[in-house]
């Protein structure tokens, strides 16, 4: 078996062991991707002379009992890492190399990983896809012709391919999940507040966080543990506010896979009043088989009845485009954005502070409510997506309100959980006729991540997706 075909605990075992050393790992990887990355589109930056330099740093004077030693890793194109060049999706950017790296890129050092480059992202992470002007869009392995999703569609595009063991996102409206769903792959969404440089807590509503996408649910695990406790537990949290429910280490919840818990599911979403929502059928069949799983594992499975809030769609569309006001491009500049982003952009520049206040009160409500329906269930489950995969094209580049139409349609199951602050997990379950992996979501309580896990690797065990690997292996 090759490095590449081992799950990250494989690896990160392996290299505890001393069977290989952080440079033959990245060096392997390396090759993975100057191999695979022209066709893939997942990486924007390689830097393998910095890879390397780092992996023997790392073997040489780093702790062994750092929680990612030695495991190679790319950071998103979003983050800032000195002396990289940090492009942000964007045109505006081609050139800009920072001199100072942001704090997930030092955490994910402090860890120990070894950065290989730069995961490709959508212009300032903004649609669901990324398929941006700035580069070649990141494709899905398992089928070239489809788009990987967004807004972390490198990373997705990057550990599907086993180009990365593992990889982070960011997620401010599913951009871990999407592409994670979509390529095949575990994708974790924290709670608000669990992950302390990704936390959500500095952006408007608290939206984004960051997290892992993984093949397995205990590689997922073994990275988010990374991610909220670089030095090792307990975490030091750097907020008052954080999510409940106590620390890890996670990946122990992911390994055991214990427990019975009392599921909903859900299969209306806050946009259906404002869109034309309509789940494929190879959407459905994925979560009619989880649900079946579920039930045979002993679970409480219960429907939940519809809940409308028509309200959703005008706060959230608010919340998006007064975002995209403070993207730091001016003047001649906004030229080389690209039409969706121009679009955001002056809508969000002109949005009235009233507005914009209103819009966080509702939405601050929206959570309570949504707390509220889910409080007698460990975890709700709903489809990943409601569409396969699209196809690379499929977006209308030039109109905004159709292209915002046709994000909310393939994934109308994803933001409310950001706006709600919920942790949440997609598992691969079934696929299409074309062998396209489809996947189910879990949200879970506020802090909720151990019984996501434990929940997740249930259904991994019994619909064992993860074994399989996409033909451009």
């Amino acid at each position: 078996m090759e490095l590449h075909e081992r799950t990250a605990l494989d690896l990160h075992q392996m290299l505890q062991r001393r069977e290989m050393s952080p440079v033959e790992l990245a060096e392997h990887y390396l090759a993975r991707i100057e191999r695979l990355n022209p066709q893939v589109g997942a990486l924007t930056t390689v830097t393998p002379e910095a890879a390397l330099e780092r992996a023997a740093h790392v073997e040489r004077d780093v702790p062994t009992a750092r929680p990612l030693w030695g495991m190679p890793i790319a950071d998103k194109d979003l983050l800032r890492r000195a002396g990289v060049p940090s492009r942000f999706g964007s045109r505006a950017f081609t050139d800009f190399i920072p001199d100072d790296s942001d704090e997930l890129v030092r955490d994910v050092d402090a860890a120990g990983a070894v950065s290989l480059g730069k995961s490709s992202t959508p212009e300032f992470g903004l649609p669901s896809y990324t398929e941006g002007l700035a580069g070649p869009p990141a494709r899905n392995p398992w089928d070239l012709s489809l788009g990987a999703g967004g807004s972390s569609g490198g990373a997705a595009a990057a550990v599907a391919a086993g180009m990365l063991p593992f990889a982070p996102g960011s997620d401010g409206g599913g951009s871990i999940r999407i592409p994670a769903a979509a390529c095949g792959l575990v994708g974790v969404k924290p709670s608000r507040g669990r992950v302390p440089s990704g936390s959500g807590l500095g952006g408007l509503a608290g939206l984004g966080v960051a997290g892992p996408i993984a093949r397995t649910v205990a590689d997922a695990a073994l990275l988010l543990d990374g991610l909220v406790a670089p030095l090792g537990y307990p975490a030091a949290h750097r907020f008052a506010v954080r999510a409940p429910g106590g620390d890890g280490p996670f990946l122990a919840a992911a390994v055991r896979g214990e427990g019975r818990f009392q599921l909903g599911v859900m299969t209306d979403s806050p946009w259906d009043e404002a869109y034309e929502i309509a789940i494929d059928a190879d959407a459905r069949a994925a979560l009619d088989r989880a649900v079946a799983e579920f039930d045979a594992m002993g679970h409480g499975v219960e429907q939940l009845a519809p809940s409308p809030e028509p309200g959703y769609a005008p706060a959230f569309r608010t919340i998006w485009q007064s975002g995209a006001a403070t993207i730091p491009v001016d003047g001649d500049d906004e030229e080389l954005l690209e039409p969706l982003t121009r679009w955001l952009l002056e809508r969000g520049r002109q949005v009235p502070a009233r507005e914009l206040a209103e819009a966080l009160g509702w939405l601050a409500g929206f959570e309570e409510r949504v707390i509220r329906r889910f409080s007698s269930f460990d975890a709700v489950l709903t489809p990943a997506l409601a569409l396969t995969p699209r196809p690379v094209g499929w977006y209308d580049p030039e109109d905004g309100e159709r292209n915002f139409a046709q994000q909310v349609q393939f994934t109308p199951f994803t933001s409310f959980v950001n706006v709600s602050g919920l942790p949440a997990i997609t598992v691969p379950v079934t696929e299409t006729a074309d062998g396209v992996p489809m996947g189910v979501q879990l949200i879970g309580r506020p802090g909720g991540e151990a019984a996501l896990l434990a929940l997740g690797a249930q259904l991994e065990r019994r619909v064992r997706r993860w074994q399989r690997h996409p033909p451009i292996w």
